[in-house]
């Protein structure tokens, strides 16, 4: 197995998380699909910027940061479903109640702050440590703890839970249903 072999299999490995945390940033599944097609993509081309040794994770996941800022950034003056019709569409069983419970979660992060949120799905649910978000966000590590510590805060508040300390507290394991990102 050659280098290139190394690198792809670096690059494959690392995409459930980035999908994961993709759909966390924009809160739709085709355009995180998007997003994380133009991180390969970016990372491909770009592949003698990546330093041999470092973290593949945390380089795909900069370039997907920085690509849905940019996104981000063009779309602000977009405004979709204006009048809320499709908002009236959307419809959900009564029997479907982890769905709703995913939904208002949904909700809940995309309440937060975008910094908030970014924070806290690295770290939280994509399992990086404070320091490789630190690095991701290319803020502190003090930052990034207290980024955290308040969404994790702002999400219990938002959700009804009673006991705030279990969320503050440090998790175990990560939340995202894909496992976390392999190291």
């Amino acid at each position: 197995m050659n280098a290139q072999d190394d690198v792809r299999g670096a690059m494959l490995a690392a995409v459930p998380s980035l999908r994961a945390f993709a759909i966390s940033l924009c809160g739709d599944v085709d355009r995180a699909n998007d997003l994380v097609q133009e991180t390969l993509l970016r990372a491909w081309s770009h592949l003698d910027s990546f330093e041999p040794g470092t973290n593949m994770s945390a380089w795909l996941f900069t370039i997907l940061r920085n690509h849905f800022r940019t996104e981000y950034r063009k779309r602000r003056r977009e405004v979709e479903d204006a009048d809320g019709g499709y908002a009236e569409r959307l419809t959900a069983r009564e029997e479907q109640t982890a769905h709703i419970e995913f939904g208002e979660l949904r909700e809940a992060l995309l309440k937060l702050s975008p910094d908030q949120r970014e924070a806290l799905i690295l770290v939280g649910a994509s399992g990086f440590s404070y320091e490789e978000a630190a690095k991701i966000c290319n803020c502190a590590v003090g930052t990034i703890k207290s980024r955290v510590n308040r969404a994790r805060l702002r999400l219990a508040e938002s959700l009804g839970v009673e006991a705030v300390q279990e969320i503050a507290s440090e998790p175990e394991t990560p939340l995202a249903a894909s496992g976390g990102r392999d190291e």
